[in-house]
C-alpha cells in the first residue's frame, strides 16, 4: 500500500476506527485492537473507544504475529474470539453478530466466513483453537481448520462482492469511487 492501511480514511473516519466501532456495535466484548507500525496514530484514532490496545512490536514478520497477540490479549474467562481485520471495508456489525449467534445456536469450534468458496474473515474461534493459531505462520487459518475441523466447523455465507480488501492504492480508490456495500452484506 505504501502507508499505514489503518489510518487510511473512509467516510470520514480511518479504516482502524471503522472496525472498531463495527465490533463494538455488534456487542463482542472485549474489544482489542491489535497496531503496529504506527500505533501512537492508530490509537489516537481509538482514543474515546472502550476497548483495549495491544501493539504488536513484531508486526513486521507478518500476520501471523498480529493475531497471536491478539489472542494472547483476550481475556481468560471467553470462550471465543473473532479475528477480523480492518482493511476489509464491507464487513458490518450484522455480520459479526450474525457469526456469534451461529456459534451460539451451533456449538461448533469454528465460524468461518465464505465468500462464495473463498474462506477470509471475519471468523471466530473457540479458545481450544487458540494455541494452534498462533503457532502458524502466514494466513488463511480458517480454510486450512475448517477441512480439518470437518462439522466441528460452519460457514456464514456472503456474497463474492462482500469480500472487498484494501490492499493496494488501486483497491482504495476503486473503493473510494463506489464505496456502497454490495447486497447481502449489511
Amino acid at each position: 500500500m505504501g502507508r499505514n492501511k489503518l489510518l487510511l480514511r473512509l467516510e470520514g473516519e480511518s479504516l482502524v476506527r471503522r472496525i472498531a466501532r463495527r465490533a463494538l456495535a455488534a456487542g463482542l466484548d472485549p474489544v482489542v485492537v491489535v497496531v503496529g507500525d504506527a500505533a501512537g496514530a492508530a490509537a489516537g484514532e481509538l482514543a474515546d473507544l472502550p476497548l483495549s490496545i495491544v501493539v504488536n512490536a513484531e508486526h513486521e514478520r507478518g500476520i501471523h504475529t498480529s493475531r497471536r497477540a491478539g489472542l494472547a490479549a483476550v481475556p481468560a474467562d471467553r470462550d471465543a474470539a473473532v479475528v477480523l481485520l480492518a482493511d476489509m471495508p464491507f464487513v458490518t456489525e450484522q455480520m459479526l453478530g450474525a457469526i456469534v449467534a451461529r456459534y451460539r445456536e451451533s456449538g461448533a469450534r469454528l465460524v468461518f466466513s465464505d465468500y462464495a468458496g473463498e474462506t477470509a474473515p471475519p471468523n471466530l474461534y473457540e479458545r481450544s483453537l487458540f494455541p494452534e493459531l498462533g503457532e502458524v505462520e502466514g494466513e488463511g487459518r480458517a480454510g486450512l481448520l475448517a477441512r480439518r475441523l470437518g462439522r466441528d466447523a460452519v460457514a456464514m455465507r456472503w456474497p463474492a462482492a462482500a469480500l472487498g480488501d484494501l490492499d493496494s492504492p488501486e483497491d482504495y480508490e476503486r473503493f473510494l469511487a463506489d464505496s456502497r456495500p454490495p447486497g447481502g452484506a449489511a
